[in-house]
């Protein structure tokens, strides 16, 4: 019994642990609020909402909903005005969050709501409480892509890794699985935490596009993105965990709050057009490729040298020079769009020009335009230390895309709303989304998956750091 259950303790510590929240961007200094119930939310005429950042979960594009808890948030909004006296009329302010730090933001005061859109175990928090079910028996559905394996049981997922985000309900249900999978002395499947720059929507793309193999979310969530993912392939049989429930918190103090909640949620019915924009938005846009199979690999290969060489100049990763290229053109350094833009880094003759770079036609020139372009734009508008690396990364790729002066108004813009200015991902992106679309935020979005996927084969792209490894 004793070295059964010495076995038994030593597999548990070989679990993968819990996600560990990681920093979408520098923190702003929030003081924190008192609890408000009704009566001061009414007095101030504002409903503070602490929403996950998700854009699944929040976002809206250009006055279109296509979050889906924008429209019952909003619908909430107009119940309250119902039953409002004159001049005390309600507006939202949604204030987005990694999920896992919703709860602990409700829990300081720095909202009066939360409402995650997804499974949000509020067990352990503090003083917080649910409203009645949104939507009941929500199952977890393991996803994967059409042609590849299929599962049926969940031992099947033994020695398997799945990509999560930081706040997923099923990091709990993986680990509940591999203390089964322990006790019959199986490799316990693994957890990949995706990077904070992705949310469960990216998550799901990167599967279709065969990036990641496997992630797990829940039905509704699955259910949707099948509508305009049409590769993803669900497992339904696999049954990962008892079915959940999915629910709008507050504090306890707010119970009046909680009340009108609770009412709002009887007699509120989803409208049947809930996903029209959503669809006719993300059909069109939101859809990356898999940067890894052998052909593009090979082009890689191909075009390493000149990559590593220019983006050494500039100080830069050159996997982030090879995502972009990616994007742009393919890696074919012939390609012309005719209407300016060229090569494999699609810049510009005049761009190409304010960095001193006058023929754009040669392979090397263009790389050399592209770098310098990018290392300018950094340099001039971009170089705050309160920037982290891959969130000054994604400013530069917006301004590439879109002008850096449009990027610094929108920047302000996300000040004077309360967001994070120095974070683009579902921060300053989401004043993009609202001003000129999907367009710019896709672009990079791309960028960055395509990045994040040649980083994971950073041992097999470059050749030194395997032999570094080898040699360790």
């Amino acid at each position: 019994m004793i070295r059964s259950s010495a076995l038994l303790m030593l597999c548990l510590m070989l679990l993968p642990m819990a996600a560990v929240a990681r920093l979408d961007g520098p923190l702003e200094v929030i003081k924190p609020g008192k609890v408000r119930d009704l009566a001061e939310i009414r007095g101030s005429r504002t409903l503070r909402v602490l929403v996950n950042q998700s854009r699944n979960s929040s976002g809206e594009v250009r006055g279109q909903a296509i979050g889906v808890e924008y429209r019952r948030l909003r619908a909430f909004e107009h119940y309250l005005n119902g039953r409002a006296r004159a001049g005390q009329e309600i507006r939202l302010k949604i204030i987005p969050k990694a999920k896992d730090q919703l709860l602990g933001a409700l829990a300081r005061g720095e909202g009066d709501l939360v409402a995650p859109g997804e499974l949000l175990d509020v067990a352990a928090a503090h003083k917080i409480m649910s409203s009645e079910p949104i939507v009941r028996d929500v199952p977890l559905w393991l996803v994967g892509r059409k042609g590849g394996r299929r599962f049926t049981r969940p031992e099947q997922l033994s020695g398997r890794t799945v990509a999560l985000t930081t706040g997923s309900a099923a990091g709990e249900a993986v680990n509940q699985l591999n203390q089964k999978l322990a006790l019959r002395k199986l490799p316990p499947v693994k957890v990949e935490w995706v990077d904070p720059s992705l949310g469960v929507e990216d998550v799901l793309e990167m599967v279709h596009a065969g990036i990641f193999n496997l992630t797990i979310v829940e039905r509704p969530i699955a259910e949707r993105w099948s509508k305009v993912l049409p590769k993803l392939r669900f497992d339904r049989q696999v049954r990962i965990s008892e079915p959940g429930a999915q629910y709008w918190f507050v504090r306890q103090e707010a119970s009046m709050l909680r009340a009108s909640i609770d009412r709002f949620l009887k007699t509120y019915k989803t409208p049947a057009d809930l996903d029209v924009a959503f669809q006719r938005i993300y059909r069109r846009l939101y859809r990356v490729r898999n940067p890894l199979v052998r052909a593009d690999r090979q082009r890689l290969e191909k075009l390493r040298p000149v990559l590593q060489k220019h983006a050494r100049e500039q100080g830069m990763d050159w996997l982030n020079l090879a995502a972009l290229a990616y994007k742009e053109s393919s890696l074919n350094p012939r390609a012309n769009s005719g209407k300016g833009p060229r090569g494999l880094m699609q810049i510009t003759p005049s761009a190409a020009q304010r960095v001193g770079v006058n023929n754009i036609r040669s392979l090397d020139s263009n790389v050399r335009a592209g770098a310098r372009y990018l290392a300018m734009i950094r340099r001039k508008f971009f170089a705050s230390p309160k920037l982290n690396e891959r969130e000054r990364m994604a400013f530069v790729l917006a301004a590439y895309n879109m002008g850096p002066e449009r990027v610094q108004g929108m920047r302000a813009e996300a000040r004077r709303r309360g967001l994070n200015p120095n974070q683009w991902f579902f921060q300053v992106e989401r004043i993009a989304m609202e001003q000129v679309g999907m367009g710019a935020v896709s672009y990079v979005n791309s960028v960055n998956k395509y990045y994040l996927a040649f980083d994971r084969e950073r041992t097999t792209l470059e050749p030194s750091a395997a032999k570094r490894i080898s040699r360790k």
